[in-house]
């Protein structure tokens, strides 16, 4: 080590008080600010978020509801759904023209021709108006980011007030998935000249069903 640099590293040490050969100390505890919202609020927040995105947000409270919704907005478009639980619970696999149940080629070949991808998610953040979503068996991420529509059914049950409860509730959320995605809104690109253009890198729509489960009102 240079004399100039070791100077300057043992002004270092002196100033916060350290000898050669001390270990560092343990770093603070994570700082998690958890905001006590009401469902209600992180709906209204999280509706007000994604609007402003270009998104939508619907809710439902009846299966014959949410199907109705989603038929709505497939609007004779065909879908690939995933396998998560809740869409076969609320029979949005049901719906003519929704596959379900693809995997390997099958599944890319049909996310490449589809006009709609529908999912679940692991949760809401109300805050951002954002969709987290962890890649699993159940639910994979080309459905979510290869068709020009993504469509998100998920329980009001897995909205969140923002990042930190969610961090709160699983401190290492990769550990039991892929890859964790944030979507807050359709894909959007700006170029060279600032010109906004939407649906570049994955969908140029995206539309959230909340559904009120008996169990989450």
């Amino acid at each position: 080590m240079s004399s100039a640099r070791e100077e300057i590293i043992n002004r270092v040490r002196a100033a916060i008080g350290r000898k050669v050969g001390d270990k560092p100390a343990a770093p603070p505890e994570p700082l998690l600010r958890i905001r006590g919202y009401k469902l209600d609020e992180k709906i209204a927040a999280f509706r007000a978020a994604l609007e402003a995105l270009s998104g939508t947000v619907t809710e439902t409270h009846s299966r014959e509801e949410t199907q109705s919704v989603v038929k709505r907005l497939l609007d004779g478009r065909t879908a690939v759904a995933s396998a998560h639980p809740l869409l076969s619970e609320q029979r949005v696999t049901e719906i003519e023209g929704v596959q379900s149940g693809l995997n390997g080629a099958d599944l890319r070949n049909a996310c490449a021709s589809a006009g709609v991808g529908i999912t679940s998610a692991y949760c809401l953040l109300a805050e951002t108006g954002t969709i987290v979503f962890r890649a699993s068996a159940e639910e994979s991420r080309l459905i979510s980011l290869l068709p020009p529509v993504h469509i998100a059914v998920v329980s009001s049950r897995r909205m969140l007030g923002g990042l930190d409860e969610m961090l709160s509730m699983i401190a290492r959320p990769v550990d039991d998935s892929s890859a964790m995605v944030f979507i807050t809104g359709p894909s959007r690109t700006g170029d060279i000249e600032q010109i906004l253009v939407r649906g570049v890198h994955g969908p140029g729509h995206v539309h959230v069903v909340i559904v009120h489960e008996e169990e989450a009102r």
